[in-house]
């Protein structure tokens, strides 16, 4: 019979000692995604954060799903709750734009 192995170290490199905080803080001055709990996904680039994983970005864009279709938001700097946020995606650059 087949006998599957744990994964180890090695197989993930140094992805296994890093902590989520110790990831975001790497993310500082860089652009990120971030995919809210409601309809709206954010663009930014990462100024700074707490524990509580509250972040400042600025040169922000905001993705809305509305009845209408996708509503883009343009804001200069937001602080925003972490605690609606559900996924965050170092580099990312939004969702993509369907054409009109």
């Amino acid at each position: 019979p087949l006998k599957l192995q744990p994964p180890t170290t090695e197989s993930y490199g140094n992805m296994a000692q890093l902590m989520p905080l110790e990831l975001i803080d790497k993310c500082i001055g860089s652009r990120v995604h971030v995919v809210m709990k409601s309809e709206k996904e954010i663009v930014g680039t990462l100024l700074g954060f707490d524990d509580f994983v509250n972040m400042v970005l600025e040169e922000v864009t905001e993705f809305e799903v509305v009845p209408e279709g996708q509503k883009i938001t343009k804001l200069d700097q937001i602080l925003l709750n972490g605690n609606n946020i559900a996924m965050l995606i170092p580099g990312g650059e939004g969702p993509a734009v369907a054409p009109e």
